[in-house]
Order: C-alpha cells, then sequence, then structure tokens
C-alpha cells in the first residue's frame, strides 16, 4: 500500500491532469447556445486548480524538501 505522501502526489497529478486536459478543449463560450455553460466550467477549472494547490502546500509541510 502507498504510503499517505504517495497517495497524495497522486491526488495532485490526477488534477493537474484534469487541469491540463479541459485547458485543451475548444472554447465552449464561442457558440451562443452554449456560453451558459463558460462560468460553470471555468468554475470546474479553478476547482481543479485549487485542489491542485492545497494537495501541494500538504505535500510541501509534510515532507522534507528532498523527497519532493
Amino acid at each position: 500500500m502507498p504510503s499517505a505522501e504517495d497517495m497524495i502526489r497522486q491526488l495532485v497529478e490526477g488534477q493537474e491532469a484534469v487541469v491540463r486536459t479541459a485547458r485543451n478543449l475548444p472554447d465552449y463560450g464561442s457558440r451562443q447556445r452554449r456560453a451558459d455553460r463558460r462560468p460553470l466550467f471555468t468554475q470546474r477549472m479553478q476547482t481543479h486548480e485549487k485542489i491542485a494547490w492545497m494537495l501541494r502546500v500538504m505535500l510541501a509541510y509534510s515532507c522534507p524538501a528532498s523527497e519532493r
């Protein structure tokens, strides 16, 4: 079983992958009928970025610098 730090690293990688994938999607706000989805999409992206940041902070405080 992986250590807690390893599991957090995996979560960070997953959150960052979601953000990378979302950034490569076409601009859904460019079409009028999908314009109402743009705020939701932006909010979801910001949430994944924030979660990744919080997990990186957790790693910074729980792991020695040599393990990061």
